[in-house]
């Protein structure tokens, strides 16, 4: 072995270990892009990622409708009047920004009852996951004591130059103890790509029935709740 050779080897070898995420997060365009540029189309068609154990959620591009992928199935909320909505389970959507991760092995553990409401998940999840790869999918499941959520669900045509013109198409729904699942994910490095600038999470709420789901805007949890984390 010559002298450089065994340099580039002592190199090699002096290396550190980079460990890659189990469980990586991929995002496809960002959400300040929508909601200060327009910028409406798809930027992913969810048919390309379809596979096992996915979980995603965004909007439906042109902001017709709500995204949530869990379990490897993509549902789909769309807008039926102020009181009904419609939810289909389908992957034949795109959506201009889009979060998703593919989770094989849940931990299980049982939610503190001093979580709450929003703030205080974001804080119990930012507390747990000091240590832990970020960003991180996760999700709830229980009997929810109440929710705001909303569809949304602009015009055709409409344009959008600033946040506030996207927001004239949402549609709320009240929730009242309903069990569901709760799919989220987790960034402090994403904020404006698929978390609002003054969140480190988003979230949507999807009934175990699937017949309702929804982006969540506030958030009212019974105690009892368990929390899937990836780690």
């Amino acid at each position: 072995m010559n002298k450089m050779r065994l340099i580039q080897v002592v190199v090699l070898l002096c290396l550190p270990v980079i460990a890659v995420a189990q469980h990586p997060v991929y995002v496809s365009g960002a959400m300040s892009n929508v909601m200060q540029k327009g910028q409406l189309y798809g930027t992913i068609s969810l048919d390309t990622i379809q596979q096992p154990n996915l979980y995603g959620l965004g909007p439906v591009e042109y902001l017709a409708g709500e995204i949530t992928i869990a379990d490897g199935k993509a549902y789909t909320s769309r807008v039926v009047s102020p009181i009904a909505m419609e939810v289909e389970e389908t992957y034949n959507l795109k959506a201009p920004f889009f979060v998703y991760s593919r989770v094989d092995d849940w931990k299980e553990y049982t939610l503190p009852d001093s979580v709450t409401d929003i703030e205080t998940l974001e804080r119990h999840l930012y507390n747990i996951s000091r240590n832990a790869k970020r960003p991180f999918a996760f999700k709830l499941e229980g009997v929810v004591q109440s929710a705001k959520i909303h569809i949304v669900d602009l015009p055709p045509g409409t344009k959008v130059n600033k946040p506030a013109d996207a927001q004239k198409g949402k549609t709320y729904y009240p929730v009242k103890n309903m069990h569901a699942d709760i799919i989220g994910f987790f960034s402090t490095e994403h904020q404006t790509l698929f978390t609002h600038h003054d969140r480190y999470i988003h979230i949507h709420l999807l009934s175990k029935d699937r017949k309702t789901m929804g982006h969540i805007d506030d958030l009212l949890l019974n105690n009892g709740l368990k929390l899937y984390l990836p780690f």
